[in-house]
């Protein structure tokens, strides 16, 4: 399992932007990103830069997966049909641990990723603590029973700022149905993603 050593909002503020549409986010508050020399002005990135920071954006809005897991998944994107970006958006979003996160059972990316890890998520019915999972079409997803009571998990049902997606059926409250791999216009991210970026990026 990936830790996040450092803290989460520094993403947000190294990018200049509320990557996960959080309410709390400094990014906010301070538009410049952390540390002594985070005011100086801003030179122009590269064409290398802006790949660099597209992919690390990416990568981070996903719970800040590996730099070995998130390449591999690109590459798996790359031999598959059809466009790279969207193949490489379709199984990222297929991740155990981002379905439960978009079916609200978690506040955020690293909330569901922690309740995967400690075994509280069922995959048609069978307990799986696999964050990195690739879930199919058909697949439901549901709660194990001493989640069901959590509180984490009722905070995350009733936060106001995102819904649940429709490539994802919500069956009750406690379980869903993953019904189908979403093209990149139906992921609702709070700010802007450029997989295609990524791909240059991977593909120099």
């Amino acid at each position: 399992m990936s830790k996040r050593k450092s803290a989460k909002y520094k993403l947000d503020r190294r990018m200049g932007e509320n990557i996960w549409g959080r309410p709390k986010s400094s990014v906010n508050r301070r538009s410049y990103g952390p540390g002594q020399h985070g005011q100086r002005r801003k030179g122009k990135l590269s064409d290398y830069g802006i790949q660099l920071r597209a992919k690390q954006k990416l990568k981070g809005y996903y719970g800040d997966v590996t730099e070995k897991q998130f390449k591999r998944t690109y590459q798996e994107a790359s031999k598959m049909k059809g466009d790279t970006g969207q193949n490489l958006i379709g199984l990222l979003e297929q991740r155990l641990d981002m379905v439960v996160y978009r079916a609200k059972f978690a506040p955020t990316i690293f909330a569901a990723r922690q309740i995967v890890s400690h075994g509280h998520i069922r995959v048609n019915g069978v307990k799986c603590n696999i964050a990195s999972r690739r879930v199919r079409i058909g697949d439901v997803i549901s709660l194990g029973d001493k989640a069901k009571d959590m509180a984490l998990v009722a905070e995350a049902q009733a936060l106001p700022e995102r819904d649940v997606p429709d490539y994802v059926s919500v069956e009750s409250n406690d379980k869903v149905t993953f019904v189908r791999v979403p093209s990149l216009d139906e992921v609702p991210y709070p700010v802007k993603m450029e997989p295609n970026l990524v791909v240059e990026f991977y593909s120099r």
